[in-house]
């Protein structure tokens, strides 16, 4: 299966998924969003899938939203926050919140720049190897934005308030090496898909009942109050949203040009 952003192809049980937008750093715009969707409902719906590998083409895994393609065009901001209840998972929230909810162990694959949107996808993966030279950040924050794509209900499983809040409040960068450190991420690999590879194979060894069982068991127990999370994620970006179109129109009409988005 094949999407303009994302490849998904299969093999002996393994579900390799490919962010495919070398040429924008793998940045995300709309259509990455859907496509990524799209390929995960198609992983659910495949009961041959056993495991899944998601890594990246390119030098880098993913830089994060594509700012610009996003946030100028209203039409695709609201696609993607838009959501029937407050709790539910939009579309971008279902960039984390998609992987967890796979029945089927998930392994990221990182290298490279690995920052903002980057690191929301990375964190909805059970596992995260990462090559000695991978950075991440959670990024938001530098374009005045909060992390609003699921990624804070995996975060507070990996890492200590004061850490998580510190890496969103900065969005600072932090190597392969401090990441492991604070447990941000599984694994420091000379050969991450190598590794991830390895690991899929030692997984599907395994009872594919257990795997389901033990990843809903485990999630459950971590993610508390998980629908508030989204819920809160949801408000608060939108808060600051109109915010910041407010102050956009009133440059406008005072003849500003050089309008940036923080």
């Amino acid at each position: 299966m094949s999407e303009s952003r994302v490849t998904l192809t299969l093999e002996s049980g393994i579900a390799k998924v490919t962010l495919n937008r070398p040429e924008k750093y793998n940045a995300i715009d709309l259509a990455m969003f859907q496509g990524i969707d799209k390929v995960i409902k198609s992983i659910k719906a495949d009961p041959a899938i056993r495991a899944v590998i998601v890594s990246a083409a390119g030098e880098n895994f993913c830089t994060g939203l594509d700012i610009k393609s996003v946030l100028s065009n209203r039409s695709s901001a609201f696609k993607l926050l838009w959501k029937w209840l407050p709790g539910n998972a939009n579309l971008a929230q279902r960039m984390c919140i998609g992987w967890r909810r796979l029945n089927v162990p998930v392994i990221m694959v990182l290298h490279g720049k690995c920052w903002g949107g980057g690191m929301q996808i990375a964190l909805g993966g059970d596992f995260r190897i990462a090559s000695p030279d991978c950075s991440l950040a959670i990024m938001e924050s530098r374009w005045g934005l909060i992390p609003d794509m699921g990624g804070t209900v995996a975060l507070r499983e990996c890492v200590a308030s004061d850490q998580a809040i510190k890496l969103a409040m900065t969005s600072e960068i932090i190597d392969a090496k401090q990441a492991l450190s604070m447990g941000l991420i599984t694994q420091v690999a000379a050969s991450p898909m190598q590794a991830a590879t390895e690991l899929a194979k030692q997984l599907l060894e395994k009872s594919p009942d257990s795997n389901r069982a033990i990843k809903h068991i485990y999630h459950k127990i971590w993610s508390v109050n998980q629908r508030k999370i989204l819920a809160l994620e949801t408000f608060n970006q939108l808060k600051i949203l109109v915010g910041k179109n407010q102050r956009i129109a009133v440059k406008r009409q005072q003849g500003h040009t050089d309008i940036d988005f923080k």
